[in-house]
């Protein structure tokens, strides 16, 4: 039988733990694009370009202000601008992962 209090112990730590396609890092780079680091160490290049300047952009459309770009940063493991606009970390993980290294992924 289990000692209760290490099950509970054991729980938490799993809450806390992030999931491989949280994001750690992020830095913005010329031409909307985001260099992105993921909690298990994977890393990739993510083009923004054409996302941003799409005509139905929507909740991206700030983002064509480079100034507002590049202040890029990271809330709850997720890329995140100010203003509440975020980009999904698990999708960027899953699209990285499908394009394989070395390749600029574009969102």
């Amino acid at each position: 039988m289990r000692d209760p209090a290490t099950t509970e112990e054991d729980s938490a730590s799993e809450l806390t733990r992030p999931f491989e396609w949280e994001v750690v890092a992020v830095r913005p780079l010329a031409g909307f694009q985001l260099d992105v680091e993921f909690a298990d160490g994977t890393q990739g290049r993510f083009d923004l370009s054409r996302l941003v300047h799409r005509d139905d952009a929507g909740v991206f459309t700030p983002l064509r202000d480079v100034s507002f770009f590049n202040r890029v940063g990271i809330e709850d493991g997720a890329v995140t601008w100010p203003g509440e606009i975020d980009y999904a970390p698990d999708g960027m993980y899953e699209e990285l992962r499908l394009s394989g290294p070395n390749t600029v992924v574009k969102l």
